[in-house]
């Protein structure tokens, strides 16, 4: 076991299936299935990135009141997000037993995230990853290991948010969580998309409509929340 752990990583087996999964053109069938949801979720992670960094920009001229009107929309925006990712990675797993074969990927790792949350969390996992050698198993791990990312940060910004908007206590300490959980969960849905890109490129033709389908009510329940907040 030590053997291959150590081969796998001398000979960068990992890092190379990645860059090959992640490089490979989809087909247009496949474009037509990623394309709607990637958009969705960039877009999305970007304005609360936007607003989040013009709050911090507010604040720091000496405009708390604005800058935390802006933390409430980033709060609101990171709720739409933090339904699309988790529902992204949903419907990855209920369509895993129609893949053969997994193409191997990546993965998330500790050393690229900000908060102690997130980086205790995941030291728990990278050994077992490592332990998984069937790469269908391995990428089911880790989808359930971005889900767990996912719900896990929006736990922590939730409870700093609540905090701050609670107590109109807002320390530096509060603005420092909420950016580097921001950070974070901009890191893990670029992750989820990055996943999501090889599982397609996996997925054989006869079940694409199937994954489509449980992908729509992404897409639906993202426009539902637009239009409701156009109203507003």
């Amino acid at each position: 076991m030590v053997a291959g752990l150590v081969l796998r990583h001398v000979l960068r087996f990992d890092d190379q299936a990645s860059r090959d999964a992640a490089e490979k053109p989809l087909s247009p069938a496949l474009e037509c299935i990623y394309i709607p949801v990637s958009r969705e979720v960039e877009t999305q992670t970007a304005i609360l990135s936007i607003a989040l960094n013009d709050a911090i920009n507010e604040r720091n001229a000496g405009r708390r009141e604005i800058a935390w009107r802006l933390v409430s929309i980033a709060a609101s925006e990171w709720e739409r997000v933090a339904e699309i990712v988790p529902a992204l990675l949903d419907a990855m797993q209920k369509n895993m037993p129609q893949v053969d074969a997994m193409v191997p990927y990546r993965g998330i790792v500790a050393r690229r995230f900000k908060s102690q949350a997130m980086i205790d969390f995941l030291r728990m996992h990278e050994l077992l990853d490592r332990l998984v050698y069937r790469s269908k198993m391995r990428f089911s791990l880790q989808i359930h290991i971005l889900r767990r990312a996912a719900l896990t940060l929006t736990t922590e910004f939730g409870r700093a948010y609540h905090y701050g908007e609670r107590t109109e206590d807002r320390p530096p300490e509060i603005w420092q969580r909420l950016d580097v959980f921001s950070h974070d969960f901009d890191l893990v849905s670029k992750e989820a998309l990055m996943a999501f890109r090889a599982f397609l490129v996996c997925l054989p033709p006869s079940a694409l409509d199937a994954f489509a389908a449980d992908l729509e009510p992404i897409l639906r329940r993202s426009v539902r929340s637009a239009i409701v907040q156009d109203e507003f």
